[in-house]
Parts: structure tokens; C-alpha cells; sequence
């Protein structure tokens, strides 16, 4: 292990995954009062519980994975649980709080290493190959390369604005990684910032900078008015108690399904799986996301999980918890340092996310493309995460896949009895959650 190169890979997560500080306080904002963006009691719980997890990931699963509040999540958390079903963000806490609970005795009777043990080595290749299509894709997207349109997505402008400093980044960050330069990933995403701040890029027809520096440092704000408050009150109610069960259902679908499809992807990215299939440390890397999670809720914000993103930090050559670790310091020194780390447009962290997206397509040659068997719920798999914008949908879908078509076809004796459990599950999920 080099220290230098896992110090690196830190922070090349860490600008990556930056702009969750931005993005979770703007979807609590929605709900207004203590979680508006105007408190900032949410950046300050989301950096925290960033901390939390990366430490706890550097220290318990030893692995270069970076943890966040998820996106998704977060939103679910807004406008589904509260502004939809109309409970506070106290109950939407509670839910998060038992759902981390869940989790912690779930990875220590090995429940959820059983899940990932039963899933086929095509499907944990198509899993990878699946992520890299859709970090790629969130890349483009939030450069503006790729932007909504009559056809549900379209190619934006990209002559002007974001999408050409994306370009420009994307071209610098290429040649740096082809020539081997050490750090390429990250000197493209500081290059490209530095690019931004040249006012040439043409928006609303006059030449701006892309990248803006509204400060340097400030004061952090207190999570206070939000940190440990949770609503066990509202359960004594047989509707509260049964909403919960759906709030805490939900949650743990699309938390397991994306933690362990990021985990699977950035994994087989760093060749942490062994010709069996097999995750080194998996469970480890589990408890971690489970103690993540709970310590997310009590300090007062969604669900905490392992990010895609760290694709990025292993591409750089990340292997150990050290990577892990200074993700961790880099969110600490984000909360002083809010407005500099901020600076950092999506438009430079986009070049890592679509070559590093591209480098994780590698797993799906070695799927058997001739036995359909395998390669079409592999398929079905790896397409469906870009396309549904969902990792964990991509997970379900193939396994369920699989097991029907494999089924169907008289090769009844591959599927084992977890997968058969498994896809039951997952089929009553759609149907009624």
C-alpha cells in the first residue's frame, strides 16, 4: 500500500461524493423551518454523518469506500414519507433510525453476506458493468451533456455552458489517465475547476465562468434543532405502526440493494472478488453501512450509504481503509471550508465519473453472452440501472429474471434456495410497496 496514492484516491472520492453537501440541503429544504437550507443544520449533519461512515468503513471493513446520505433516499424521505404521506420528518427519522437497527442485527447474523452469496457471478458482473453505465450517465447529466427532452433524454448543448467544460475536462482527464500520469483523475477534476473559472463559457447568451467562489471559510452551523429527534410517539396508532412498516420496508430495499450493488461494482473495479465470487470482507464493509446509517438518523438526517463514487478513488489506485479515511477527513474540513469545497462544479467531477464509469464496463465480457440463461437476466440487469435511474431496481429485476427464466427453461437445479426465497421477495415488493 502507498500511502500517497491511497491519500490521492481519498480525495478524488471525496470530490466526487462533495456534492451531496450541497444537494441534501437543498431536498430538505422543501420541508422548510429547522431543515431549511437557510438553518444549515443539514449540511452539517450530512458532512458528520459522511465522517461517521468513512471512519467506521476505514476501521471495520478496511476497504476504499466512501459513505454519504444517499441520493434517493433522501428523497424518498422528503416527498414521499413526508410531504406525500403527510408524517414529519421526526417519523421519517424514526424510520431511518429502525431501519439502521435492522440492518446492524441483519449483517451480524450474516442475513445480508447470505444475499450476496446467492447472487450468480454473471449477475455480480452485470452488477458492475451496470453501475458504471449509470455513474456515467449521472455524470453527463449533471454536466448537462445529457438533459431532458421529447424523448425522454436527449443530447444537450454542447457548444456552451456546463456541458463544454464538461467536454474540455473530459478530453484533459482522458490524456492524463492514458499517459499514466499518477493522480490523473484528480488533477482532471481540479484542472477542469481551474478551466471554469475563465469567464468564456457562453450562458443565457453572455460569456460566464462556470466555477464560482462565494468565499473561503465560515462558521459551521449546529444540528441542535434536529439531532435526536425522533417520533416513537406517533407508532401508537395501528395506521402510525403500519406506515412505519412501509417506511421501514422501502428503506431497507433500496438502502440493501444499493449499498450492496455500489459495494459489488466498486469491489469487482478493485479486484476484491475472488474467482468464486466471493467479497473479501463483505460483512465487514455491511456493519459499517449499518452503523452509518443509525448514527445518520440520531444526528438528523436520511439514510447513510456506500457511494458508487468511489469507483473514482479506486481508479486512482485505492485499496485500503486509508482511502476510506481521508474521504472522512475531507468531509470534516468541508465544514469550515463549506464555500471552497463547493466551488467545485459538477461539470469538473463529471470527466471522473464517465471514465471511471467506462473503465467498470470491463466485468461484462466475462459474462457468457451464448448462454441466454445467463446473459439475459445479466442483461436485464446492467440495462435497467441507467435507465430506471436505480441501482437497486436493476438488482431485483435481474435476480427475478433469473430465476424465472432459468426456471421456465428446466434448469430448475441452479437456482438455489435463497434465490428462490429472494425472488419471491422481491416480487411481492413490486406489487405492494
Amino acid at each position: 500500500m502507498k500511502v500517497r496514492t491511497e491519500i490521492m484516491a481519498g480525495i478524488t472520492t471525496f470530490l466526487t461524493m462533495a456534492y451531496i453537501l450541497a444537494v441534501n440541503p437543498g431536498i430538505f429544504d422543501a420541508l422548510g423551518g429547522v431543515m431549511s437550507i437557510e438553518n444549515g443544520a443539514v449540511f452539517t449533519a450530512t458532512a458528520l454523518a459522511a465522517v461517521v461512515g468513512c471512519v467506521a468503513m476505514a476501521f471495520i471493513g478496511k476497504k476504499p469506500f466512501g459513505l454519504a446520505p444517499g441520493m434517493g433516499l433522501n428523497a424518498f424521505f422528503v416527498y414521499t414519507v413526508c410531504l406525500t404521506m403527510g408524517y414529519s420528518w421526526q417519523f421519517a427519522l424514526t424510520g431511518v433510525f429502525i431501519e439502521g437497527i435492522i440492518f446492524i442485527i441483519l449483517t451480524a447474523t450474516n442475513v445480508r453476506k447470505l444475499i450476496v452469496d446467492a447472487i450468480p457471478l454473471s449477475l455480480k458482473y452485470a452488477i458492475g458493468g451496470g453501475i458504471g453505465l449509470f455513474i456515467a450517465f449521472i455524470g453527463m447529466q449533471n454536466a448537462g451533456i445529457i438533459v431532458e427532452g421529447p424523448t425522454l433524454v436527449t443530447l444537450g448543448n454542447i457548444t456552451e455552458g456546463s456541458a463544454l467544460l464538461a467536454i474540455i475536462g473530459l478530453v484533459l482527464t482522458a490524456v492524463l489517465v492514458i499517459l499514466k500520469v499518477p493522480g490523473g483523475i484528480l488533477i482532471g477534476i481540479l484542472g477542469t475547476t481551474f478551466i471554469g473559472c475563465i469567464p468564456m463559457f457562453k450562458i443565457d447568451g453572455t460569456y460566464q465562468a462556470i466555477t464560482h467562489l462565494s468565499g473561503i471559510a465560515g462558521s459551521v452551523p449546529g444540528i441542535g434543532d434536529i439531532a435526536g429527534q425522533m417520533a416513537f410517539a406517533e407508532l401508537t396508532t395501528s395506521k402510525g405502526i403500519i406506515d412505519m412498516i412501509v417506511v421501514v420496508l422501502t428503506f431497507l430495499f433500496i438502502d440493501m440493494f444499493d449499498t450492496m450493488g455500489s459495494i459489488i461494482g466498486v469491489a469487482e473495479k478493485a479486484g476484491f472478488i475472488d474467482e468464486k465470487g466471493n467479497i473479501e470482507r463483505i460483512n465487514e464493509c455491511f456493519m459499517a453501512d449499518a452503523i452509518a446509517t443509525t448514527t445518520g438518523a440520531a444526528l438528523g438526517t436520511s439514510t447513510t450509504t456506500t457511494y458508487v463514487e468511489s469507483a473514482s478513488g479506486v481508479g486512482v489506485g485505492g485499496r485500503s481503509g486509508l482511502t476510506a479515511l481521508v474521504v472522512g477527513v475531507c468531509f470534516a474540513l468541508a465544514l469550515p471550508f463549506a464555500p471552497l469545497f463547493l466551488a467545485i462544479p459538477s461539470a469538473a467531477t463529471a470527466p471522473a465519473l464517465i471514465i471511471v464509469g467506462m473503465m467498470m464496463l470491463s466485468p461484462i465480457c466475462k459474462i457468457d453472452w451464448t448462454d441466454f440463461t445467463e446473459a439475459l437476466p445479466a442483461f436485464v440487469t446492467f440495462s435497467v440501472m441507467p435507465l430506471a435511474y436505480s441501482i437497486s431496481d436493476g438488482i431485483l429485476l435481474g435476480m427475478i429474471a433469473y430465476v424465472v427464466i432459468n426456471a421456465l427453461c428446466g434448469k430448475i437445479k441452479k437456482i438455489s434456495v435463497a434465490m428462490w426465497v429472494l425472488a419471491v421477495l422481491f416480487v411481492l415488493r413490486y406489487i405492494f410497496l
